[in-house]
């Protein structure tokens, strides 16, 4: 006698066939819209200001982008919280491949390292590397009349002077700041880290000699070939175009000095890695470009592409640097 099923058990057969039926139907469908991808214009959110470099960047690097999918990039500037607020906004998206970040190392690595938990996104977990774009290297320069122009005079040199010798920086919390610390960290050197609200003051105040050293980006080199400023090294792993005179931290024989800015390309954690990889495959061949790179450079960026798993691996890295540097300068977010 055959057995006949009661209802519910019926409703739970029925039901699975289907969801079965479903997915049968769903996979074809997103197969093809991963191969269709773009099929319309692709939203990049900018985590800072309109005119800034990461903003000028980007859109250096969408104009291109565009043509290589065929559809139009459009920029949207979600500023606020050192670029966290537009981190969240992508981490929060659909992941469809049409709403994706160009972010930076403040959001991606600097604030979750000091914030952890605190965080309204986790750093990993949340997002998908499309790629990294490009690096910029901080420049630890000082005024002219510090007896040093090395690294290591300079660190033999802070061991001279009572309390420490300062530096200025492009802000509390950031890559500059956190590069002054490493060297502490790594070397023993008493830096002393001068806060300031203003970066131009930041500068004027080393220009002027009211704090000996500085630590910033490449838009101290007006400085530095006016004679205001001396460079005494830069935190990159190679020498920069900009500065080709000056030696690395680790070729001036300071090992594990390397604390860059870097800006790259995430979005919404779950996006195909077909459209993920697409994506980095336009971002690689932008900045391929002879004159795309011309521009970055003059902006005081180096191209410096990073694929989804090698950049993935490069934020974990770089967020427990910055944890274990934070911790040891007991640096607390504002």
């Amino acid at each position: 006698m055959p057995i006949v099923p009661d209802s519910k058990t019926r409703r739970r057969i029925v039901g699975a066939l289907g969801a079965s039926a479903l997915g049968v139907i769903a996979a074809p469908a997103a197969a093809q819209a991963r191969a269709d991808y773009p099929s319309r214009p692709i939203r990049i959110i900018v985590t800072f200001a309109a005119g800034s470099a990461t903003d000028i960047m980007t859109r250096h690097l969408a104009a291109r982008m565009s043509q290589t999918l065929g559809q139009n990039l459009v920029i949207e500037n979600r500023v606020g919280a050192a670029g966290a607020i537009g981190a969240e906004q992508v981490a929060r998206a659909t992941p469809d491949g049409y709403t994706i970040a160009m972010s930076a190392v403040s959001a991606m690595a600097i604030a979750p390292a000091i914030r952890g938990s605190a965080m309204p996104y986790d750093n990993l977990r949340d997002f998908t590397h499309i790629g990294r774009a490009c690096t910029a290297t901080n420049v630890v320069a000082v005024h002219p009349s510090v007896p040093a122009s090395t690294l290591p005079e300079l660190i033999a040199w802070s061991r001279t002077v009572a309390g420490g010798v300062r530096y200025s920086s492009g802000g509390h919390g950031g890559s500059n700041h956190l590069a002054g610390e490493l060297i502490a960290l790594r070397t023993g050197a008493p830096f002393v880290h001068v806060p300031y609200s203003n970066q131009g003051q930041a500068v004027s105040d080393a220009v002027a000699g009211h704090v000996p050293m500085i630590i910033y980006t490449v838009a101290l080199l007006p400085h530095i070939r006016s004679g205001r400023l001396k460079a005494i090294a830069v935190t990159s792993e190679v020498r920069q175009k900009q500065l080709p005179d000056i030696g690395t931290a680790i070729e001036q024989g300071v090992p594990g000095i390397v604390a860059n800015s870097w800006f790259g390309m995430v979005g919404p954690a779950g996006i195909p890695d077909p459209i993920r990889d697409r994506l980095y495959t336009a971002l690689a061949e932008a900045l391929s470009q002879p004159d795309i790179q011309s521009k970055l450079v003059d902006t005081g960026l180096q191209p410096d592409p990073l694929p989804a798993q090698t950049f993935r691996s490069f934020i974990e890295r770089d967020t427990q640097t910055w944890r274990e540097v934070a911790k040891a300068a007991g640096i607390k977010a504002d």
